[in-house]
């Protein structure tokens, strides 16, 4: 997945999917807390790889994924292709009206635009691209 898109909430918390993201992310997908205080958002396939490493670990170590877990949803866009999000997760994530969502490769997040604007707009320079791609080997 990749791109920026802009939308905004409803008045019921509902949120429509990005049209060139529909198909990627299918009939149902998952949106639990992200990192940056934005939201994560799965496909069935990314949601089915999480939960098979989560099942993998010790007992002990699976209770440090408690609130990925705890803060997930399953979501099913009506026929207008919107979707509702929990208040937990606009809350974690600071949605206020206007998002962002933006691909990561195998998922996508979602951000209160205000804040990802100002995100971009301090960490979007060619010298942070440059070093960032220098040290992932690009």
């Amino acid at each position: 997945m990749f791109g920026k898109y802009k939308h905004a909430l409803d008045a019921k918390g509902r949120l429509f999917v990005p049209s060139k993201l529909k198909e990627e992310l299918g009939e149902a997908f998952y949106v639990t807390l992200g990192l940056d205080h934005c939201l994560s958002v799965y496909t069935q396939t990314g949601w089915d790889g999480i939960l098979e490493k989560y099942n993998a670990l010790p007992i002990s170590q699976q209770r440090k994924m408690r609130f990925l877990f705890a803060n997930a949803c399953r979501c099913e866009p009506d026929k207008q292709g919107r979707f509702l999000l929990p208040v937990e997760l606009r809350e974690y994530a600071g949605l206020k009206q206007d998002v962002t969502f933006i691909g990561q490769g195998g998922h996508a997040e979602i951000w209160d635009s205000e804040k990802y604007d100002a995100l971009e707009q301090e960490q979007l320079t060619p010298e942070n691209l440059l070093g960032i791609m220098e040290e992932l080997g690009f």
